[in-house]
C-alpha cells in the first residue's frame, strides 16, 4: 500500500470519529488525570521512602501518607476504569455507525450487485472487518495524544528536581517512536493482506458449505477439503506475519526504554557514590529525588509503550478499511433517489429506449420499447442470459438505465423507492420467509391487515390446505431457511404475502420453479385469480401455463425479439417456435 492510499485511509478512519468526540474527549481527560494520579502516587511514595529511610521517622507519624497512596492506588483503578468504558462506548457507536453504512450502501445498490460476491465476504465485511476497528477508536486515538501529553508532565515534575535525568529521558523518547514506526511500516500492508486473504477464505468456505451435497454427488469433497485446508493454512502464515511484525514493534520499544531507565539508575548510582556533582542544582541527590525518577522513568515510557501496544490496532483498521473504503467509495451508477410518490391505483408500464446498465456502468440489456397497459399481464419467456432477470431487477428499482421507464407517466428515476417498492409485489422461485411462523411472514406484505384481509389472502393462495398438516396451523414456525415447509407450501405462503398487499404491480420470477406437479397445480390456480387483479410481469420457463395471458415477450441478447398472444405467436415462425420446440417437443 503506498503511502497515499495509506494517507486516505487514516483521514477517513479519523473523519468517522468525530460522531463520538465527546466519548473520546472524555477518555483523553480520563487518561490525563491517570497522569496526574501516577505522578502523586510517585511523590508518595518517594516522600515515605526518603522519611522511613533516611529521616528516620516513625511509621505512625506517616499514617496520612500511608493513607493517602492507598486512596490514590484505588483512584487510578477507578479512572482506569472509566477510560476503558469510555473507549468501548466510542468504539461501540463508530462500529454500529460505520456497520450502518455499508448496510445502507448494499441497500441502495441492491441484490444485482450483492451476488456479484459470495456471501460469506460480505460476513467477514460486516462482522470481522468493522469488529477489528474497536481498539482503533477506544484505545489507539486517545492514545495517541497521552503518549505526548502525559511524557510532557513527567518532564515538567522531574525538570526542578533533577535535570540531568530529566534530560535523559527528554533524548532517549524520541528513538522509541521513530524506531517503532520503521519497524511497522509493513504492519498495515499486511493487515490488509490478511483481510483480503480471510474474505476470500470466507466466501469460499461458505460457497462451499452450501454445495456439498453437489460436491458429494460428483466426488469432489475430498479434494475440495485438501483444497481448503491448503487456503487455511496460507491464512495462518499470513496471520503469523502479523504477529510477527506486532512482536518486533513491542520488542523494539521495551528495549530503547529499558536502555533508557537504566542509563538513569547508572547516573544516580554514581551520583549516591559521589562520582557525579550535577543535575541537582548543586543541593545534592537526595534519597526522594533518586527514588522519584526512578518510579516515575517507567511510567514515563509507559503511554509510548501502550501506543506501541496499540500500533498493532491501528494496523488492523487501516487494512480493514481498505476494504471497507473501496465498497462505500466505489464508483457505481445510481438506480436513482427521487422523491416523488404519485398514486398508483393501476398502473401503466412504458419504455422507450430503454437500456439496462449493471451498478459498474456496463450495458446488460436493451434497447428495449415496450407499453403494458393497467392490469395487463404480460409473461417473458427466453434462454437463460437473454435478459429477463435484468429487466425485473430494474422495474424493482435494483438497477441503473438509460433512456426512459415510465411508470403511469413519471419516470422510474424520479420516484421515491421505497414508495415504489410499497406499490409491488413480488414471488421469486426461492421464497424467503425471514419472520417466525406462517402468519407473520404473509403479514410481512401488509403488517395492519385485518383479520378478515389474512383469512382472504390465506384462502386464495391455497395455503389453508396445508394449515391442518402443521403442529400449531398459521401459528407455526417456519423453522432456518423455511425448512418445515416444503418447497410448494413456501411458495404459496410468499404468494399470499404479495396478495395481501394487493399490488399495483406483481412481478413473478418463474414462481412455480422446482415444484411437484400438485403444488404447481394449486400455485397456478391461485395466480391465474390474483395476476387478474393488476399489472402482472411473469418470468416463467414454463410454457404451457401462459396460454392465457394477454402479451408475451420473447427475449434473447438482451432484446423483446417477439410479442404477442401465444395462439399468434406459436403459429408463425419465430423464436417462440423455437421454445416451443424445444421444450414441450413440437406439440
Amino acid at each position: 500500500m503506498n503511502k497515499t492510499r495509506q494517507y486516505v485511509l487514516v483521514r477517513w478512519l479519523k473523519s468517522q470519529s468525530a460522531l463520538v468526540k465527546r466519548w473520546l474527549r472524555l477518555s483523553l481527560l480520563l487518561g490525563l488525570f491517570s497522569g496526574v494520579v501516577i505522578v502523586a502516587q510517585a511523590w508518595v511514595l518517594a516522600r515515605l521512602l526518603q522519611a522511613l529511610i533516611v529521616d528516620h521517622q516513625p511509621r505512625a507519624g506517616l499514617l496520612n501518607e500511608f493513607f493517602a497512596l492507598a486512596a490514590l492506588f484505588v483512584l487510578r483503578a477507578v479512572i482506569g476504569l472509566l477510560r476503558e468504558r469510555a473507549g468501548f462506548i466510542a468504539g461501540r457507536i463508530l462500529r454500529r455507525e460505520i456497520r450502518r453504512q455499508v448496510l445502507d450502501r448494499l441497500e441502495l445498490l441492491g441484490p444485482a450487485w450483492i451476488q456479484g460476491k459470495p456471501a460469506g465476504s460480505w460476513s467477514s465485511l460486516l462482522l470481522e472487518q468493522i469488529e477489528d476497528m474497536q481498539d482503533y477508536y477506544a484505545r489507539y486515538l486517545p492514545q495517541m495524544y497521552l503518549a505526548g501529553l502525559v511524557p510532557l508532565l513527567i518532564l515538567a515534575v522531574l525538570f526542578p528536581i533533577n535535570w540531568t535525568a530529566a534530560l535523559i529521558l527528554f533524548c532517549t523518547a524520541p528513538l522509541i517512536p521513530l524506531f517503532m514506526a520503521l519497524v511497522g511500516m509493513g504492519a498495515a500492508d499486511a493487515n490488509r493482506r490478511n483481510f483480503l486473504a480471510l474474505t476470500r477464505l470466507s466466501g469460499y468456505f461458505l460457497d462451499r458449505l452450501r454445495g456439498l451435497d453437489t460436491l458429494r454427488l460428483f466426488n469432489r469433497a475430498q479434494a475440495e477439503t485438501a483444497h481448503i485446508s491448503r487456503a487455511s493454512d496460507d491464512f495462518r502464515l499470513r496471520t503469523m506475519e502479523v504477529l510477527r511484525l506486532a512482536f518486533l514493534s513491542s520488542g523494539v520499544l521495551e528495549f530503547f526504554a529499558s536502555i533508557s531507565i537504566a542509563v538513569v539508575a547508572v547516573y544516580f548510582g554514581f551520583s549516591y557514590l559521589g562520582e557525579l556533582h550535577f543535575g541537582s542544582y548543586g543541593a545534592g541527590v537526595t534519597l526522594f529525588a533518586g527514588f522519584l525518577v526512578l518510579i516515575l522513568a517507567p511510567e514515563f515510557f509507559q503511554p509510548l509503550r501502550d501506543l506501541g501496544t496499540f500500533y498493532h490496532a491501528k494496523a488492523q483498521a487501516v487494512g480493514a478499511a481498505e476494504s471497507l473504503v473501496t465498497f462505500l467509495q466505489s464508483d457505481t451508477r445510481a438506480q436513482g433517489g427521487g422523491e416523488l410518490e404519485p398514486d398508483f391505483g393501476s398502473l401503466t408500464l412504458s419504455a422507450q429506449q430503454l437500456v439496462i446498465l449493471a451498478p459498474d456502468g456496463s450495458r446488460l440489456a436493451g434497447p428495449l420499447d415496450f407499453t403494458l397497459e393497467a392490469g395487463r399481464r404480460v409473461a417473458i419467456v427466453g434462454e437463460s442470459g437473454a435478459g429477463k432477470s435484468s429487466l425485473l431487477n430494474v422495474l424493482l428499482g435494483f438497477l441503473p438505465y438509460e433512456g426512459s421507464l415510465r411508470l403511469n407517466g413519471h419516470e422510474l428515476r424520479d420516484v421515491s423507492p421505497q414508495h415504489w417498492r410499497r406499490q409491488i409485489g413480488w414471488v421469486s422461485q426461492s421464497p424467503f420467509l425471514p419472520a417466525d411462523s406462517v402468519r407473520d411472514n404473509i403479514l410481512l406484505g401488509k403488517p395492519d391487515a385485518s383479520g378478515e384481509e389474512l383469512e382472504r389472502a390465506v384462502d386464495a393462495a391455497y395455503v389453508r390446505e396445508f394449515l391442518p398438516l402443521l403442529p400449531r396451523g398459521i401459528h407455526s414456525a417456519v423453522g432456518e431457511n423455511a425448512a418445515q415447509l416444503s418447497v410448494g407450501q413456501a411458495q404459496r405462503v410468499a404468494l399470499a404475502r404479495a396478495m395481501l398487499r394487493a399490488p399495483a404491480l406483481l412481478l413473478l420470477d418463474e414462481p412455480t420453479a422446482s415444484l411437484d406437479a400438485h403444488s404447481e397445480a394449486l400455485v397456478m390456480q391461485a395466480l391465474d385469480s390474483a395476476t387478474r387483479r393488476q399489472t402482472t410481469v411473469m418470468v416463467t420457463h414454463q410454457l404451457a401455463d401462459i396460454r392465457e395471458f394477454d402479451a408475451i415477450w420473447v427475449m434473447g441478447n438482451g432484446q423483446i425479439l417477439q410479442q404477442g398472444r401465444y395462439s399468434g405467436l406459436a403459429a408463425q415462425p419465430g423464436p417462440f417456435a423455437s421454445l416451443l420446440a424445444h421444450r414441450l417437443g413440437g406439440c
